[in-house]
């Protein structure tokens, strides 16, 4: 009886609504990654596409960011090969083995996530096919490294520190003054880190 009190005032206490949001546009991500392909395959590229998680909201953002790029340019950049790995990369390893087994060597890998690009490397590596320009999303340390080595092409950065700083200024302002933010919504424009601007990825020092 106590915990369920306990919880009742608690539910009281919430919030009806959400002061504000921040995050990281995953549908500009997406064209991140795209565009950067057409800049460094100028004279075309087949691609293997590894999505998300079917119906996650991050899947289907990047997914469409993707696509926003590459479908005006479906000749020159064929997706010969999609399919979901759910940002596994267990799954992926498997996933990218099918398709080279069907479709034969891409150009270019883009993954939705790290986790799915580590696991599409270690099929391709099985295969000798390292220079396959492999991409993946979220900039983790262990990408992060591989992009330094050479071994990934890019990642995306979201930024994550900076979108808790920019929280963290909404809630205190709030908190002190009861100032609302000017937009319910703060999306952060991804990039993609690359050998050339390693150096403005977040966790870069936690590379080992």
């Amino acid at each position: 009886m106590k915990r369920q009190h306990e919880n009742l005032l608690l539910g009281a206490a919430r919030p009806s609504g959400i002061l504000h949001h921040v995050g990281a546009d995953n549908v500009k991500g997406g064209e991140a990654q795209a565009n950067d392909i057409v800049k460094n395959f100028p004279k075309g590229a087949k691609i293997f596409h590894l999505q998300g998680q079917p119906g996650a909201g991050p899947a289907i953002d990047r997914n469409k960011g993707v696509h926003n790029v590459l479908d005006k340019q479906k000749e020159m950049y064929p997706i010969i090969f999609e399919q979901t790995a759910n940002f596994s990369r267990a799954e992926a390893l498997p996933v990218t083995d099918a398709g080279l087994t069907a479709k034969g060597k891409p150009d270019v890998i883009i993954c939705a996530n790290d986790d799915m690009a580590l696991g599409a490397m270690e099929a391709a590596k099985a295969r000798g096919m390292d220079d396959i320009a492999i991409y993946g999303f979220d900039a983790l340390p262990e990408a992060l490294k591989m992009v330094k080595e050479g071994r990934m092409r890019a990642t995306i950065e979201q930024f994550p520190g900076e979108q808790s700083r920019r929280a963290m200024r909404v809630a205190v302002a709030f908190a002190r003054d009861g100032k609302k933010p000017d937009a319910p919504v703060d999306l952060i424009t991804p990039v993609a880190i690359t050998k050339q601007n390693l150096d403005q990825a977040e966790r870069l020092g936690e590379m080992g």
